[in-house]
């Protein structure tokens, strides 16, 4: 599988474009005249420059406005053809974008657009290069893929191909399965990207929209599986036209495309097992058991106030690391570390980031390949020195330079708590609050980095996306997007902060990039654990009441349902399914919180529609904090 990316889909100056998608592992790349343009230096310094980075020039676009010119438009079109044709035998490439035309003045009829092309291609073959033709989803005359290719058919000419573009083709709701009919060796290349699903303008939407695949919601699996049928060998080629991008690092955004295409071929190799698809080897997406631990990293003082914190919510004190100052703490299947050792990341995090989450121990079904596949997928992957008696669990860098590490039940990893530690024999009911697990962890990012960590996730675990959700800070949205397993053993929501006026926007302002803001603790019955958290000193976020006149309001739920939630400033939503009970604790350091949740019956949200309710509540008392 050769890989290529238009040089329009990342920032930077044509020279530092290269060089992050070398970096990325790409092959090629396909340079966007206006690139080339801007360039200080001749083609062939061009083309000795991409060939510096490792890299091919795999396509030169976009040529522009050609077929169904009238005279004397379509002589000029011809002239200014053989002009590029120059360009491209100095840039070393053999393959030209035509783009379907878009001028008030062309003329339509396919036997007229094709009797061009054959003359283009033959003015092509004299200088032993090819012309790929696509059809734009805004074309005048030509939108659709399946016309596009009527007329490459009719040109009859083997320098003439079809360029097929997924978003063109998916933007218009035309089946890609009628590519499955084209012959593969007529289909000169293939441009990749995806979309969310937004109803404007095709132009628009394409111009500012466009994302990697999977990042988006259009079906370019099913495309790229339509694709593969017919044969197609050649280069698949991401071309991104998106905003965000254009300001992103070229490097990260490289990244991500690189990952995409990866993932993208390993999901059509499994959805076409009969086509020789050749994607890259690496496990399959792995299964989460559940989260194993989160660790913490502190100083001596600061980890002081979160043990007080985590008694409060009745955890009790397990073990002490045999060789660390690393201390355990538990309550039903949670396990929460906190890390005020002086060597080693977590002290690095810390001198960094403040006290905050470091770590999260994921468990899966085999934590070897876990690693493979993110390390297939262009992960980072994370080492440290391992001390006397410590384990090696495998471990990959995650959303700011945090780690992910896995553990599984083959092995050492098994019996990591007996191993790393030297557990206390309290028993482990002992002023028990009834927290049963983790139910889901938040992660607070500027939201630049969503579409980057939800592919992160999606592609290297068994998971899937919800919907993005607005959640309404009275300083702003937060666009938050959950990503979360069949069982529900792994669900992550990530918030996208867009300016830092917001209560997240502070957050992650303060702690100097992105983090786990929150940990929400599932529940069998909320009452009682909020009963039993008042007796060991747990204050409770405080709710304006306001909000329970309106809740009796909207839900009619009855007096004592009512009056226990308002006594115990517990949220309130429910679904078609069920219904979702959540409280928060005060907020501490620079902006984290902890949830208590019980779900009933199969609800399958998170209560967003409180999140604003929640927020007021977390300013008040920022406010309130502050001026004491």
């Amino acid at each position: 599988m050769k890989t290529s990316i238009a040089t329009v889909s990342i920032s930077g100056n044509l020279k530092e474009k290269l060089s992050a998608i070398s970096d990325a592992g790409f092959d090629g790349i396909e340079i966007f005249e206006n690139d080339f343009l801007t360039f200080d230096g001749p083609p062939r310094e061009v083309a000795k420059l991409v060939r510096d980075f490792g890299l091919e020039i795999s396509l030169f676009q976009p040529f522009r406005d050609f077929e169904g010119m009238p005279k004397p438009n379509r002589a000029r079109a011809f002239d200014r053809a053989e002009r590029k044709f120059d360009v491209m035998q100095e840039l070393g490439t053999d393959l030209m974008l035509v783009c379907s035309n878009t001028a008030p003045q062309a003329l339509g009829g396919i036997d007229r657009a094709a009797d061009d092309f054959c003359e283009l291609g033959a003015r092509a073959a004299r200088r032993g290069l090819r012309v790929g033709y696509e059809a734009l989803a805004w074309g005048r005359h030509i939108n659709d893929h399946r016309d596009a290719w009527e007329i490459v058919r009719r040109a009859d000419h083997p320098n003439i191909g079809l360029i097929l573009d997924s978003f063109h083709t998916l933007a218009r709701k035309i089946d890609p399965n009628s590519i499955r009919a084209i012959p593969g060796d007529k289909i000169f290349f293939v441009q990749l990207a995806d979309a969310p699903l937004i109803d404007m303008d095709l132009l628009y939407w394409s111009r500012h929209f466009r994302n990697m695949p999977g990042e988006g919601d259009l079906d370019v699996v099913g495309f790229m599986g339509a694709v593969a049928a017919t044969g197609y060998d050649g280069p698949l080629s991401l071309e991104i036209f998106n905003d965000q991008f254009r300001g992103g690092s070229p490097r990260f955004i490289s990244i991500d495309g690189y990952r995409s295409l990866v993932y993208l071929m390993d999901q059509v190799a499994k959805l076409e097992p009969d086509l020789k698809i050749e994607p890259v080897k690496m496990p399959d997406q792995i299964p989460v058991n559940g989260i194993e631990f989160i660790e913490f990293s502190a100083n001596e003082t600061e980890a002081e106030e979160l043990a007080t914190i985590l008694h409060t919510l009745g955890f009790n004190h397990r073990g002490k690391h045999i060789s660390k100052d690393v201390e355990l703490w538990r309550q039903g299947d949670i396990n929460i570390v906190l890390n005020t050792d002086r060597d080693g990341f977590a002290h690095s995090s810390y001198i960094v980031h403040g006290t905050g989450v470091c770590d999260i121990g994921l468990s899966v079904a085999d934590a070897k390949a876990t690693v493979q596949r993110a390390q297939a997928l262009g992960a980072d992957i994370f080492t440290q020195p391992v001390g006397p008696g410590e384990l090696e669990i495998p471990a990959i860098r995650g959303v700011s330079g945090g780690i992910l590490h896995f553990v599984d039940n083959k092995s050492s990893l098994k019996d990591l708590w007996e191993k790393e530690f030297s557990l206390q024999q309290t028993p482990a009911a002992t002023g028990d609050c009834g927290l049963k697990s983790i139910d889901h962890i938040a992660q607070t990012m500027n939201h630049e980095e969503m579409l980057s960590w939800v592919l992160f996730y999606t592609s290297l675990f068994k998971t899937t996306k919800l919907p993005v959700v607005d959640v309404v800070d009275p300083a702003g949205l937060i666009r938050s997007q959950v990503i979360e397993n069949a069982s529900g053993s792994l669900r992550l929501t990530l918030n996208g902060v867009e300016n830092n006026r917001t209560f997240a926007g502070q957050f992650i302002s303060r702690r100097f990039g992105s983090a786990v803001q929150h940990i929400a603790f599932t529940c069998a019955d909320i009452f009682t654990t909020a009963a039993a958290l008042k007796t060991r000193g747990f204050q409770p976020l405080q709710i304006s009441p306001n909000y329970y006149d309106d809740l009796d309001a909207r839900l009619a739920l009855g007096d004592p349902l009512l009056n226990q939630l308002r006594r115990n400033n517990i949220l309130y939503d429910r679904d078609e399914n069920g219904a979702y009970y959540q409280f928060y604790s005060q907020i501490y350091g620079d902006g984290f919180f902890f949830e208590i949740i019980e779900r009933q019956g199969d609800y399958k949200g998170y209560g967003a529609t409180n999140a604003q309710f929640r927020i007021s509540a977390q300013k008040r008392n920022t406010q309130r904090t502050e001026h004491l």
